[in-house]
């Protein structure tokens, strides 16, 4: 069965799974079941859609930015230093408005990754591994840095919701920033040569006519306002960047304008998917999101460390 034919039917399922569950409990209480769906099951469904599908993008841009298959956004450092920025505004102007809380958190993603960039810059590309390890070391300190700023300033409560990743407090006019993603897919679609220039490195990008520094900046502007949108709304969703973008290429190859649908609809569904079944396991009970796509993250993360050094020898 062709993508095209295969992908609306496996949201359509998703979709339908996501707005189903507890709908006995809805027509057998006293609630409004089309109402609890308006204002809370569609809501949910399309916020983890959209918090899927750009964590995907913007992981196939960082890996463009720094050639190598192994990192994404939440091994460079971006949704700590996102994380940052936002115990930042809340500490200095609490009840700043939201846009204003995602802007200094997408400043301060930016700004994460950039020194994550200059690092790279120092670290042996022979190994393919290493580059990752130091993305983790280097996430790890900003998060340390976090929590302890937090506990200081007693907001620890605060980490905990942008970790989180989970959509159960998603309702109608609390997710509508997600839709920014939908924008800056368009965006990266359009710029999809240009970031395929990226991933062949500055000289020869440079060779090809391409200004390589400011679509870099551009690249990682877009990037950086995906993770801010998401950790405002939902929390952090760790590897889904790095997981799909390896399954598409490993699938498809590397066209990158003809993957970059594909890349949206997989981190999409794979992050519905896990929503849904972090319902189920132990239903009424929820399972964040982001817990069952780390479980399910990592596994893959480990086969991709343990492939990747046999791959460049091969």
């Amino acid at each position: 069965m062709k993508f095209w034919l295969f992908a609306p039917a496996t949201l359509a399922l998703l979709v339908g799974a996501s707005c189903s569950i507890g709908v006995v409990d809805l027509f057998a209480g006293s609630l409004d079941a089309q109402m609890v769906l308006a204002v809370s099951r569609l809501p949910r469904t399309l916020a983890a859609l959209l918090a899927g599908a750009g964590l995907a993008l913007a992981g196939v841009v960082v890996q463009m930015s720094v050639q190598n298959r192994l990192v994404e956004p939440g091994l460079v450092g971006t949704p700590e230093s996102a994380m940052l920025g936002l115990l930042a505004v809340t500490l200095i102007a609490p009840g700043a408005a939201l846009m204003v809380k995602m802007s200094v958190a997408a400043a301060a993603a930016l700004i994460g990754t950039l020194v994550f960039l200059v690092l790279a810059r120092h670290v042996p590309r022979r190994d393919p591994v290493l580059l990752p390890l130091v993305g983790l070391i280097y996430g790890g300190i900003i998060g340390a840095a976090v929590l302890w700023l937090a506990w200081t300033t007693d907001l620890v409560q605060y980490i905990g919701v942008w970790q989180s990743g989970e959509f159960s407090g998603v309702l109608r006019g609390r997710y509508e920033l997600l839709w920014l993603v939908a924008a800056i897919g368009a965006l990266l679609w359009l710029a999809a040569d240009r970031i395929t220039m990226l991933g062949l490195g500055e000289d020869a990008a440079r060779s090809l006519g391409l200004n390589y520094r400011q679509t870099l900046l551009s690249g990682l502007v877009l990037v950086s306002m995906i993770v801010a949108v998401v950790v405002v709304s939902v929390g952090s969703i760790p590897f889904v960047g790095l997981v799909v973008p390896n399954i598409v290429s490993r699938w498809r190859g590397d066209h990158l304008r003809r993957n970059l649908p594909l890349v949206a609809w997989m981190g999409g569904a794979m992050v519905l998917g896990c929503d849904i079944i972090g319902r189920l396991i132990r239903y009424p009970y929820e399972i964040p999101a982001g817990t069952v796509f780390a479980v399910l993250g990592a596994a893959i993360f480990l086969w991709l460390l343990h492939a990747a050094p046999r791959r460049a020898h091969g």
